[in-house]
């Protein structure tokens, strides 16, 4: 046996797995800051300075836009050329008054002591004064060394290319979401950053070097915006962070849910490049003056017309309308009550018709019938003219204009009202939580000094509405809790926070141990490292998915990985590991799967494969393993396309090209060489006695090639099974096709196999089956959540009799429990141990899950190795395997008629 490696090089290689977001930027002192800024406001931009990739979420009021000038001309300052913000529509205003007040100290709230210090901290360094200037084109860009202000449109329609600045801040992006949609925020945010991931390699070309957002309310209901801000900075792409952190809905792309192990670490993460300030002692500095006013907070119920209620599923009419708890549902109850919503307003004005006073709405209808009830009153809408909309909001933020109307959608982000407003009426609700907090903190924010009052009218029928809304809140202030007490605990040090998540690089080892199995909770590498060498007769596992999914908070778990090449790299630990434990010429049988790469990574703008299984074969080749082959087993696609929106029918008929095909998994065969390669068997061989037949004389005697005597069945391993084992082909035919009329009324269980059992028998034809399809289609029978009419293959390379469901998922699921997210189903295993191994043999799983290959092993006579790292799944399969043993320990009737015939 050879010695064996020192586990400190894999721990060293599992220390490097805890990264927070490193720093590129500048260390800078306060000196170097502006002197009118806050305490609160220094320590930010500091932080922000020294990451050079940085999101400062901080509350309303706390000065966003003085410490983003600040930030974008200190780091203009250090790197050289020029410098963007790109804003919202009516921001730009607050910004030149901001970056005024930092040049001169022109403010009411600033003294004359104030004053003298920022002229002498100025003396002599013309770079301290902020001159900012607003451009549509790169054109009207006339000084090199400049700091500009764009909108977020000029960008979008490409009148100005962002990667010619050195350093760009995105004020109040979360406004992003309102331009279409997923594919444009990427493309938006590649034109700054230049740069994207592809699964293995970082493609780069020239993109804004230093880049910091700053927006208050990142939704805490829609993870996606923060991932998206993350791969803006260069942080971690989207896909890598969904992998990381959340658990996939299963049915659906794009549902996320944080896994509960991994939330401490994932907004440890978050708070590693985005900062979040509620208030200024989160930083440890004083509240003075920070002090947010109180919230009043009035919902007004109006009834619904219930006189076209409509008809249910049977047609019967109903008595209510349903609640409105879908956007076509909420529209179409908004359009239905408007009249109704807009009286509930006027008497709500009456209590004082004088006071300075804004009306959100959502849509051009309600515009046009606020406008209509209150005469004069000004409003902002889309088409409007940009400088007539940036005058009116400038009017009525300063108290130029008593009333104004306009939607959160367009108002909502970066404008301060507060100084003359403290009064909002929404003239209804709906689902974007954002919009609503956004419009909500225009008036309540630091230094406003009246009690801020909203109201809020909705029908009956929105009630649900109104309850998504309150959650959606309560998640939000639940998410600013959290990372208050990181900041806190952790102040702005990522050392600290990286600190304390090295805690989880191992497991304390447990074993349990039963008839014929032994079960380890403990990291695969290090517990195969202290194995036996050739102790184990067969390997059969399901190892993760590269970076698909992640099974524990360990970094030990194969699944935290940065990407493929980084979980090959950790495959290297334990591949040759693997390979000593395994007898000469005995088998691996490495289940796997193809992965989808989306287009945003690939460069390519639509989606590819990444060759999962090709990859993992040249890592069991390059450790001294044999291909020996592959079974391929059929997926549902239809299951697949709502899992990746890849397969899509629609996508389909616009352009086939688009469209690639579903993947199957695969079990890879690999060989460890025997000792003796002369005659290549294996140094203990899986032999497998022969059938029987009965000679004339009335014994049985073994059958033999050109044997004609008819085997007696269950008495051997037949030819017959030979050749399937051997990828074997055989098919059969039919006299006559099946006919659509034959499904019809059938439930979808008895269909799916009849139509199974007539493909594997009968001649195929394509465009039968097709019709088959469309007449079921048609009388609206087809299922859209899986695929019925599966094709079927006689070949036995193609396994498509496989029982998606037939795993330990389904006993997991019966107990309430948590499953696993990749089960291994029963028939994979079955068919892989009965072929490669004997009864009393020793099968192996080093990603052991809840332990199916080991229940599977125990099942079929041989005995058993799992090794899982996280503990919820191994205690979990411990317990199936206990049952499984005591199952097979307990004789039946059979058994015992069988001891007394023998005795």
């Amino acid at each position: 046996m050879r010695d064996l490696p020192d586990n400190e090089d894999y721990l060293g290689f599992l220390r490097q797995k805890v990264q927070l977001a490193e720093s590129s930027g500048f260390e800078i002192d306060d000196s170097e800051i502006n002197p009118l800024l806050k305490p609160h406001q220094k320590a930010i931009v500091k932080w922000m300075v020294r990451g050079g990739r940085r999101a400062c979420f901080a509350a309303f009021g706390l000065g966003k836009s003085m410490i983003q000038i600040e930030v974008v001309r200190i780091t203009q300052e250090k790197a050289g050329g020029m410098g963007l913000i790109t804003l919202p529509l009516n921001v730009r205003q607050e910004f030149i008054n901001d970056a005024h007040v930092l040049a001169t100290g022109d403010h009411p709230d600033i003294t004359d002591a104030q004053r003298a210090e920022l002229k002498q901290w100025q003396a002599g360094n013309p770079s301290r004064i902020p001159q900012l200037s607003f451009i549509r084109r790169i054109e009207e860009a006339a000084d090199p060394a400049g700091i500009y202000l764009t909108n977020y449109e000029t960008v979008r329609d490409g009148k100005l290319e962002p990667r010619l600045f050195s350093v760009a801040s995105l004020d109040e992006a979360s406004c992003l979401r309102g331009f279409g949609g997923t594919k444009t925020f990427r493309e938006f945010m590649g034109l700054f950053a230049g740069d994207y991931k592809t699964m293995n390699d970082r493609i780069r070309s020239d993109g804004v070097k230093y880049r910091y957002v700053a927006t208050a309310t990142p939704s805490p209901n829609d993870y996606i915006e923060l991932l998206a801000y993350s791969a803006f900075l260069g942080i971690m792409d989207v896909s890598q962070a969904k992998t990381r952190y959340f658990k996939r809905n299963s049915e659906k792309a794009d549902q996320l849910t944080i896994h509960p192990h991994k939330e401490q670490e994932f907004w440890m993460w978050v708070a590693s490049w985005g900062l979040f300030v509620n208030r200024p002692s989160d930083l440890g500095f004083s509240d003075e003056g920070y002090v947010l006013p109180e919230l009043d907070i009035r919902w007004h119920v109006i009834p619904s017309d219930h006189t076209n209620a409509g008809v249910d599923m049977d047609g019967q009419g109903r008595m209510f309308k349903e609640a409105a708890i879908g956007v076509v549902e909420a529209s179409r109850e908004k359009r239905e009550s408007l009249n109704a919503r807009i009286t509930k307003m006027l008497d709500l004005r009456k209590e004082d018709p004088l006071a300075h006073r804004i009306i959100w709405h959502d849509l051009e209808a309600e515009r046009h019938a606020i406008e209509k009830s209150i005469p004069g009153i000004v409003s902002v809408y889309g088409s409007q003219d940009l400088d007539s909309r940036e005058q009116a909001v400038f009017n009525f933020s300063n108290g130029f204009l008593p009333e104004l109307a306009g939607k959160p959608s367009m108002l909502g982000s970066g404008c301060n009202l507060q100084r003359h407003c403290h009064w909002a009426i929404y003239l209804g609700i709906g689902f974007k939580f954002n919009d609503l907090i956004q419009s909500i903190h225009r008036l309540q924010r630091f230094l406003q000094k009246h009690r801020v009052r909203i109201d809020l009218i909705y029908t009956e029928a929105e009630r649900e509405v109104r309850r998504q809304l309150e959650r959606k809140w309560k998640q939000h202030n639940e998410q600013v809790r959290i990372m208050g007490e990181i900041i806190r605990k952790y102040g702005l040090s990522n050392a600290a926070m990286a600190e304390s998540l090295t805690r989880t690089l191992g497991v304390e080892r447990v074993e349990v141990k039963g008839d014929g199995y032994t079960l380890i909770n403990n990291d695969c590498v290090i517990e195969t490292r202290n194995m036996k060498e050739n102790s184990v007769d067969l390997i059969v596992t399901s190892i993760p998915f590269s970076t698909q999914y992640e099974y524990s908070p360990n970094y030990a778990d194969f699944g935290h990985s940065d990407n493929n090449d980084h979980f090959f790299r950790q495959m290297d630990y334990l591949v040759p590991e693997l390979f000593r434990v395994l007898k000469p010429g005995r088998i691996a049988a490495i289940h796997v799967k193809d992965r989808i790469v989306p287009g945003g990574l690939t460069g390519l703008g639509f989606q590819t494969l990444y060759r999962f299984h090709s990859k993992t074969a040249d890592c069991f080749e390059k450790h001294g393993f044999g291909h020996m082959g592959m079974k391929t087993i059929v997926t549902d696609v239809v299951r697949e396309n709502n899992q990746t929106y890849r397969l899509g029918w629609t996508e389909q008929c616009k352009d086939a090209t688009k469209m690639g095909c579903g993947v199957p998994e695969y079990l890879l065969l690999f060989r460890k060489p025997p000792t003796d390669t002369s005659d290549s068997y294996a140094d203990e061989k899986v032999k497998k006695s022969k059938p029987l037949v009965v000679a004339e004389d009335g014994t049985r005697v073994p059958f033999e090639p050109r044997d004609r005597r008819p085997i007696v069945p269950g008495t051997g391993y037949s030819r017959a099974r030979w050749q399937i084992d051997a990828h074997g082909f055989t098919r059969s035919s039919g006299n006559r096709l099946l006919t659509p009329e034959e499904l019809e009324g059938l439930p979808h269980e008895r269909i799916f196999k009849m139509f199974r059992d007539y493909s594997l028998h009968n001649v195929y034809d394509f465009e039968h089956h097709v019709k088959i399809g469309e007449a079921m289609e048609a009388k609206g029978t087809l299922p859209s959540d899986f695929m019925l009419l599966q094709p079927q293959s006689w070949h036995p390379d193609v396994w498509t009799d496989i029982t998606r469901m037939l795993t330990l998922n389904g006993a997991q699921s019966a107990a309430g429990k948590e499953g696993h997210l990749c089960p291994l189903q029963f028939d994979i295993v079955d068919r892989a141990i009965e072929q490669l191994s004997m009864p009393g043999e020793t099968v192996m799983d080093p990603f052991g899950g809840l332990m199916t290959v080991p229940y599977r092993a125990i099942k079929l006579k041989r005995k058993a190795i799992g090794i899982e790292l996280n503990s919820r799944y191994f205690l979990d399969g411990a317990a199936y395997c206990e049952a499984m043993a005591r199952q097979m320990a307990m004789p039946d009737l059979f058994a015992f008629e069988q001891e007394e015939v023998c005795a």
